[in-house]
């Protein structure tokens, strides 16, 4: 899964910092929330609102290519607008504040790279709906991995999905606590004679704060959680644009062309931008008029992309070589407007978490009894979730580095190469070897290419704080 904050410097000439975090997932990004069986689909559409996605599911309808039309569920009644601002919420702000890191690290001709990966990401969002356009059963994105290659493909794509947004939840909890850390560094509480301070205490701090937020599982009701995000994403671009021409920081730097050893970093950051796919089933499904949905995808993948071109060149102009990895921490701290930008960046995790997590919750909700599937345990089910994610981020000093090999390695996988082959095998396409075909196959080459080459540098990385500890 979004895109924001999750960031980290992972190439090898810039040394990474323990609190700086790379965005992974993502922006990602991802809503996916669907049914939890197709067996159970009409009794769920007039009883239940809430949707799940079952990581293996027995689904007869889905392993024939054949069009099965349902009644309008409870889950159809989302507006094209709210949609579109779940899109953007999904697609935006995770990867904001790190794509002037990943220009610096990259050069200017890196930006062709941004614009190839944000087109082929919609291409293959589009992969994505016309997979489902094929069988009405699809509900969720693993749905589409079991249609193309059975419960194998199922397996597949939960996993892939489920920890990427596991991970990149953890990363939100670490950046807030990185962050107020460095606003308050004086910060401290106790409990029961135990003094909880600086980064810990804000860790558990934002985890009660996003708490409730989890609670929700109506994504009409998410949206408006997602407007705050949206909103957040482009004041902290005005408010980094406002500091650059009015408070004196100005455009002094002229950047490098390229930067060959820095292309596998730039490219790690730049396919992480826009890894919201596992949403788009769950986006698809809800609308009301969903003959739309492509539409929504060109709108929201257009608007990202040029916030985050406008983002990053403003950054590079700005800070030229010495960019850091969050560009917020360049910022003069005694301007208005980098407090505002500084300040605005913290609403980014606390507005996405939920819709991180939300598929990780449906699908373990999916697991209970029959019987034991009401009000209640969905939320113990959500705190409980909620509360891992808080420990595994206090118990991961490193989590920087595990962020870029997630975002190297599941979202170029989920993003990218998932969509073409489950594509290729509903369709039929590669049966019929055209245009489509080669060009399916060449982005699926660029996406194994782009996985291995910055997984590698995820893993040198991990290894070098493996042993400093």
């Amino acid at each position: 899964m979004w895109p924001m904050l999750l960031t980290a410097k992972v190439s090898s000439s810039k040394e990474v910092k323990n609190s700086e975090i790379f965005p992974t997932s993502a922006q990602l990004f991802f809503i996916s929330i669907s049914v939890s069986s197709f067996s159970q689909m009409s009794e769920k559409h007039s009883n239940n609102s809430s949707v799940n996605v079952p990581l293996v599911a027995d689904h007869g309808e889905l392993a024939q290519h054949k069009t099965i039309t349902y009644p309008p569920s409870a889950q159809d009644t989302v507006s094209l607008f709210h949609t579109c601002l779940n899109g953007l919420n999904a697609i935006s702000g995770v990867g904001i504040l790190s794509v002037p890191y990943a220009l610096a690290s990259g050069g200017w001709l890196s930006l062709v790279l941004l614009f190839g990966i944000a087109t082929a990401a919609l291409y293959t969002g589009t992969l994505i709906k016309r997979c489902m356009d094929m069988n009405t059963n699809i509900r969720s994105y693993p749905d589409i991995g079991e249609l193309a290659f059975g419960k194998t493909g199922r397996i597949i794509v939960s996993v892939s999905m489920y920890t990427e947004l596991y991970l990149v939840s953890m990363g939100f909890l670490i950046l807030e606590g990185d962050n107020l850390s460095n606003l308050f560094p004086n910060a401290k509480v106790h409990i029961a004679g135990l003094a909880i301070a600086g980064k810990q205490f804000f860790v558990i701090l934002v985890s009660l704060i996003i708490l409730p937020t989890v609670w929700l599982d109506s994504l009409s009701l998410l949206s408006y959680v997602s407007a705050s995000g949206v909103f957040a994403s482009l004041l902290i671009i005005l408010s980094i644009t406002w500091t650059a021409i009015f408070d004196g920081v100005g455009f002094h730097h002229k950047g490098t062309l390229i930067h060959w050893n820095g292309l596998s970093t730039a490219i790690s950051l730049y396919a992480f931008c826009y890894c919201a796919h596992p949403v788009f089933p769950t986006l698809y499904n809800s609308m009301t008029n969903k003959h739309h949905f492509t539409n929504v995808l060109i709108g929201c993948f257009l608007l990202t992309t040029v916030g985050y071109a406008s983002i990053a060149i403003v950054g590079y102009l700005m800070f030229g070589e010495e960019v850091e990895s969050q560009v917020t921490l360049n910022l003069p701290l005694n301007k208005v407007s980098s407090k505002v930008a500084i300040y605005t960046t913290l609403m980014n995790p606390i507005s996405k978490f939920a819709l991180m997590t939300t598929p990780i919750t449906n699908a373990l909700k999916d697991l209970l009894p029959r019987s034991y599937k009401n009000k209640v345990t969905n939320i113990l089910v959500s705190t409980m979730l909620v509360m891992s994610t808080t420990i595994a981020a206090l118990a991961l000093p490193f989590f920087g580095s595990l962020m870029s090999l997630v975002g190297a390695f599941l979202s170029v996988t989920a993003s990218i190469m998932l969509p073409c082959l489950c594509y290729l095998k509903i369709s039929d396409t590669y049966r019929n070897f055209g245009c489509e075909s080669i060009v399916i196959v060449i982005l699926i080459m660029a996406a194994l290419a782009m996985a291995i080459s910055g997984t590698y540098t995820s893993f040198m990385e991990i290894a070098h704080h493996l042993v400093q500890l």
